[in-house]
């Protein structure tokens, strides 16, 4: 075989040092054409962009916390003194007054699907955003969005939350506890494919890119999860409530981050280029500073008025 190298090259009987980079190219060259698509997806594998876990912790953090505060403030609290509560106590796991109604037992899903949307927009059509903004929307929208749909299928199957309180005396109840869980079950399934898709084709993660896919979403899982525990725990509205609703509202609300990259459309392409999550300590400061707050303050809770 080295013989005939020689005598197709015409140079000398033994390849020299010097031909080794020949040879590779001439190799190259006869090599099919789904050979070299092959050793070119395997250097990409080989090489994978390199995400800095602190950033990804740190943006989760803080989309974790405007997903709370969004449920628990705004379609909570801020509904039930705009439509008749004249106080109430504000957690990290509930809002709790005298005054309460269904639009307020509602509110908290109806804002986040309301905060998801635009969290949606906003990263669809910001093309000149950085990759740590892109992924910040990206991530609140998914926790937005799991959020909302996810109640719906909790509260079917335990008959307890907010939209246990929503369908309270409506009849017959067993119809409305299957309509909630076949409500949730399909638009957490829609959820999940939105998100996956935003993941590629807008955060501009390629879909072969699994590794990196998982590192993305399993990351601000388990953020979320010990943000909300460490809060949680310190409420005054007794423990048994962070067990009972926050946590599986959390832990069981957010897993479609856990199976998502599953369920991508073989299809999607990213319309970004691929750019490394690199250390941000801007990102870092502000959630150690807000997630310090978050459980200090709120977590304790906080008295609100009209």
């Amino acid at each position: 075989m080295v013989a005939s190298f020689a005598v197709v090259r015409g140079v000398s009987e033994f390849p020299t040092e010097a031909d080794g980079v020949g040879l590779e190219s001439e190799t190259l060259l006869h090599m099919p054409e789904t050979s070299i698509s092959a050793v070119g997806s395997q250097r990409k594998q080989l090489s994978p962009i390199a995400d800095d876990v602190l950033t990804i912790c740190a943006i989760s953090v803080l989309a974790a916390i405007v997903s709370n505060v969004l449920h628990e403030g705004v379609g909570h609290a801020l509904t039930a003194l705009l439509t008749g509560a004249k106080s109430g106590l504000l957690t990290t796991v509930a809002w709790s007054s005298a005054f309460d109604s269904r639009l307020v037992a509602a509110g908290g899903t109806l804002v986040n699907l309301a905060a998801a949307l635009a969290f949606w927009l906003a990263l669809r059509s910001d093309k000149n955003a950085s990759m740590p903004t892109r992924y910040f929307l990206l991530i609140s929208c998914a926790f937005n969005l799991f959020s909302g749909t996810g109640y719906f299928f909790f509260s079917g199957v335990t008959d307890f939350g907010d939209w246990a309180a929503v369908i309270s005396g409506l009849h017959p109840h067993w119809l409305w506890r299957v309509l909630l869980v076949a409500l949730g079950a399909a638009s957490y399934y829609a959820s999940v494919l939105t998100v996956g898709v935003g993941l590629v084709r807008y955060v501009g993660v390629p879909r072969e890119q699994q590794r990196r896919l998982r590192k993305l979403t399993i990351l601000p899982y388990f953020s979320a999860v010990v943000l909300l525990s460490i809060a949680g725990v310190l409420n005054p509205l007794g423990i048994q409530l962070l067990w009972q609703s926050a946590l599986p509202a959390t832990a069981g609300g957010q897993s479609g981050l856990l199976w998502l990259q599953y369920y991508i459309p073989r299809q999607t392409e990213p319309k970004q280029t691929a750019e490394q999550l690199a250390r941000s300590y801007s990102w870092i400061g502000v959630a150690a500073v807000l997630g310090a707050i978050y459980v200090v303050v709120l977590g304790r809770g906080a008295t609100l008025h009209r």
